[in-house]
Parts: C-alpha cells; sequence; structure tokens
C-alpha cells in the first residue's frame, strides 16, 4: 500500500493579498458608486443644495457645482476613482452635466444589481445598455433643434441655474451670449477661454458689464498722464523701452573729457531716438513686457504718451487680440500697421489699498477676438462661485453656437426612456430586461428634480410618463417639481450625449469587472 503525499498549494501571490470574486465584486463596485452618486443628488436641479468643503489650512468652499466637489475630494476606492475619471472627462468636453452623468452612472448601476440578483448574466446587461444607448442617441437627434440668440440666452440661463449665480442669471446670458458673439466675429472657433473674467471688488452683482477688450492690473507710474483717451491708439511690445543692454562685458577707455561728452551725447541721442520713433507713430499708450527708462518715460509723458511696462506675455497677447495690433520686437521698427485700437482707455486709481496696481480698462475696441466679463460685488466666495457658475454657462453656450440644442427639465431624458421601452418591446432576448432598466435609470433625473423640489416622485414619473407616451416630448419637470410644457430650457445636445455615453460606458467597465486582486505593500 502506498502512503499518500500531501501536495504544498503553490503561492503566486504573498500572503496579505486579498481576493474578491463572483457577485460580490459588482455589488462592492455599485455600493461606492452608488454613495458617490448619493453625495451629489442633493445639489442637483434648481432647486439644489450647497455643499461646504473644508480644508485644513483654513480655506472653504461653498458651491453645488459637481465637478468642483468632486475635485475637492480625496477618493480611495477603485470604483469612485472610476467615477472621478468619468467626472473629469465630462468636465473636459462639455464644462457641465458632471452631477448628471454621475446620477444616471449610479442609477445604472442600481439597477444592473436587481438584474444580477435575479441571476442575469453582467454581458447580457452590457448587451442590453448598449442597445439602449444607441436608441437614446438616436432619440437626441430627433429631438434636437438649431439655436436662435434668444435660446442662446435660455441656453446660458439654464447652466447657471441652481448655482449662487442663479438670482443674476437675467443679469449675466445676456452677457455671456454677447460676449460669445462679439468673439465669433473676429475669430473662426469661439471658446469659452477666450473670454476673461474679471473680480472689481466694487459695486452690486447688478453693475456687472462687459468689456470689449481686457482688463490689466498694472501701475500708472505718472499721475499727472492722460485718462479716459478715446479713440487710443496702441502699441504691443515684446521688449523693454530703453537701450539695449550689451550681451558680453565690455570696458570703455575715456582719455578726456570730450570723450565723455561724446559718450553721454550719444546715449541721450540712442534713447531720443526711440522717443521720437514712439511719438511719430501717432500712437497713445505703448504696453510692454520689459522696463521703462526713466528718461524715455518723462519724454513720452511730455507728448501725452502713457507706457506701462512688465506685463506677461499672455497678458500682452491677450491685450494684441482685443485691440487688433501686431506684437512687435522692438520700438525702432512701428508701422501703421502693427498699431491697434480701441474705442476708450481709462485707468483708475487703486486708493487706501495695499496693492500697487491700478486698473487699466482697454474697452470698445473694434474687432476684439477676446472680450472680458467684469464682475462687481464684494464678497469673494460668493463672486468665485458667481465666476464658476458663469464659466460653465459660457462652455455650454460656446458648444450650443457650434451644434444644436435639446430640451432639458427632465425632457429629454424622459423622452429616451419612452424611446428605450418602445424599443424593448420589439425584443424577444433577455437584453429587453437590461433596456428597461436603462430606462429607469434616464427617469433619475426628473425623478432627482421632483424629489429636491419636495415632490412625490412616483406620481410625479408616472405623470410625465403619461404625457410623454402621447408623442408630446417637450414636457418636463417646473422648479415647482409639478410636470409642465418647458419653456425656456435649453442644453446643448453634445452634452446630453457625451453625458449617457459616459455614465453608460463606465457603468459598463465595472460590470465587466469579475475579480479585484489588493494587497499591501510590506517594504
Amino acid at each position: 500500500m502506498s502512503e499518500q503525499t500531501t501536495e504544498e498549494p503553490v503561492t503566486i501571490v504573498p500572503e496579505n493579498t486579498e481576493v474578491v470574486s463572483g457577485t460580490e465584486v459588482q455589488e462592492k463596485l455599485i455600493l461606492a458608486a452608488r454613495v458617490f452618486s448619493d453625495l451629489l443628488k442633493p445639489t442637483f436641479g434648481p432647486n439644489g443644495l450647497d455643499k461646504m468643503m473644508y480644508k485644513t489650512d483654513g480655506s472653504n468652499a461653498v458651491t453645488n457645482d459637481g465637478a468642483k466637489i468632486i475635485s475637492e475630494l480625496m477618493v480611495k476606492h477603485p470604483a469612485a476613482k472610476m467615477m472621478v475619471s468619468m467626472a473629469e472627462s465630462q468636465e473636459e468636453a462639455c464644462g457641465d452635466g458632471v452631477t448628471t452623468t454621475m446620477l444616471i452612472c449610479g442609477s445604472l448601476l442600481i439597477e444592473a444589481n436587481i438584474l444580477m440578483r435575479k441571476g442575469l448574466h453582467p454581458l447580457k446587461i452590457i448587451d442590453g445598455f448598449r442597445l439602449a444607448l444607441d436608441v437614446s442617441k438616436n432619440q437626441i437627434i430627433k429631438d434636437e433643434k438649431s439655436p436662435d440668440t434668444t435660446t442662446l440666452i435660455d441656453v446660458a440661463k439654464t447652466a447657471l441655474m441652481g448655482k449662487n449665480s442663479t438670482s443674476s442669471s437675467n443679469i449675466f446670458s445676456p452677457i455671456i451670449v454677447e460676449a460669445l458673439l462679439t468673439i465669433s466675429e473676429n475669430r473662426e472657433n469661439t471658446l469659452a477661454e477666450h473670454v476673461s473674467m474679471y473680480k472689481s471688488r466694487k459695486g452690486g452683482i447688478s453693475d456687472s458689464k462687459l468689456i470689449k477688450g481686457v482688463v490689466i492690473n498694472r501701475r500708472i507710474l505718472l499721475d499727472s498722464l492722460p485718462n479716459n483717451i478715446s479713440n487710443c491708439k496702441i502699441v504691443c511690445l515684446d521688449s523693454d523701452i530703453k537701450i539695449r543692454e550689451l550681451s558680453r562685458n565690455t570696458e570703455i577707455k575715456i582719455t578726456s573729457a570730450d570723450n565723455l561728452d561724446t559718450f553721454i551725447e550719444e546715449q541721450k541721442s540712442r534713447k531720443k531716438q526711440i522717443s521720437d520713433s514712439i511719438i511719430d507713430s501717432g500712437t497713445n499708450v505703448v504696453f510692454c513686457t520689459g522696463d521703462i527708462d526713466k528718461e524715455i518715460l518723462h519724454s513720452l509723458a511730455d507728448s501725452g504718451i502713457i507706457c506701462i511696462g512688465e506685463l506677461d506675455s499672455s497678458e500682452l497677447r491677450n491685450l494684441s487680440q482685443a485691440v487688433g495690433a501686431k506684437i512687435i520686437e522692438t520700438p525702432l521698427d512701428i508701422h501703421d500697421s502693427d498699431i491697434g485700437q480701441c474705442g476708450i482707455f481709462s485707468w483708475e486709481r487703486r486708493e487706501q489699498t495695499d496693492r500697487v496696481e491700478d486698473i487699466i480698462r482697454i474697452d470698445n475696441c473694434t474687432t476684439p477676438s477676446i472680450v472680458t466679463i467684469e464682475v462687481c460685488g464684494g464678497e469673494d466666495v460668493v463672486v468665485e462661485e458667481i465666476i464658476r457658475g458663469i464659466h460653465d454657462a459660457l462652455r455650454s453656450t460656446s458648444i450650443s453656437m457650434k451644434s444644436k440644442v435639446i430640451l432639458g427639465a427632465g425632457s429629454i431624458h424622459s423622452s429616451m426612456a419612452q424611446a428605450v421601452r418602445d424599443e424593448a418591446e420589439k425584443i424577444g432576448g433577455k437584453e429587453r430586461l437590461s433596456m428597461e432598466a436603462f430606462s429607469r435609470a434616464l427617469e433619475t433625473i426628473p425623478s432627482t428634480l421632483v424629489e429636491n423640489a419636495g415632490g412625490d416622485p412616483l406620481d410625479r414619473i408616472l405623470e410625465l410618463r403619461t404625457a410623454t407616451m402621447k408623442g408630446t416630448n417637450s414636457f418636463g419637470i417646473s422648479p415647482k417639481g409639478t410636470v409642465v410644457k418647458v419653456k425656456g430650457v435649453w442644453h446643448p445636445s453634445p452634452l446630453i450625449e457625451n453625458s449617457i455615453e459616459s455614465a453608460t460606458e463606465t457603468a459598463i467597465s465595472m460590470l465587466r469587472i469579475d475579480q479585484v486582486i489588493s494587497s499591501k505593500n510590506t517594504q
């Protein structure tokens, strides 16, 4: 009789490695994603509440902007990191819609978890989700329309809705549209980055306005210099306004007083040459990136010419694009075609402050490809949140100008859900179950709008379904949580399409994970 030998198990990973397999993996990932999406749920819609984020360094922020909240969180869970990556992708692509994407993704995973508990294989769920995604994208194409100016203003208002800038949306939405339309007349590709923001820290929010040019903070060196110059001519120099220094160390040997006088006169002659070149060009203001020689400064000031130096390269570039000037390398070679122009140049002295800069406004430019929104108001926390909302609105509006728009307030999501249900009726396989789950996940958007307004989500969703089934795709949820015909609430179509696509692909990626392997570093 042979002796039985016991073989030791083969170890390929460290003993402290934890392996989770089977349905337990999906349940853990779905639970983490659900917690993450539920975090943003109360902030959604026109009645969304704010989150206060406080850091150990004492700084804090009050916001309900999904992108801002996510950027401040320090997540560790792998599922949460996938959600963060999805949110960053949505923000980078469209500038808005992060909360919507999070809610849809979380709902898709919750619905998938219910189906898996009933015995449906994850791959069957994925197949149904992909079919439903195609149906949803086709429905967006059917419901979208080309925008006009009024619709673009509504797009900006919708993007501002629910943020601290909601109360001032009637002020900023026309400004946003005017800013982008002004830029579009002077450059081919209009982007939100072509609109600058400036906090003036004075007056109230209602005093905010559009500056068809730029605002620069620099010190005006002489109080006697002219102000409020109309039809001002501007030169942009990427250099100093002084005699160029030699690149090598040199020594000049002077053997007589006449040689010293000649050397001094030559220096004065070269400085006069620079001054005369600027004066003869007919310019009123010169901006440069370098230093300004005091003698040249006073010589130009005697002729009523303002010199402002030490600008950043980005500031000079924005200025040149606003006034239509060319950036030149030397003040000795100024041509008429190099000079830009603005309707009015003004500067405002900062009094009783520790800041050393004055406020310089270049406004009413003829063909500006860079404009500035001056946001007034004193409280930094409120103004920062308003600027964040304006930037989102600029992104949404600029996308709408290049594409089409679609009704919001849950209308498009209800329309897509109905289209998916109709298509699911034609399918006999198990994919039908996941398509129906997809439609319920889409209805999370109108359901959350109702819930945050204090209404009954179930009753309102059933009411909205009935209105949508009748073929009327213009019904949605009002700020009071009731089902109404939607007016004046518009989103850019790419924002909605990218949102459901990102949410679906992220949910599918999680459903495809069947094992999580984690280990601690023992070194």
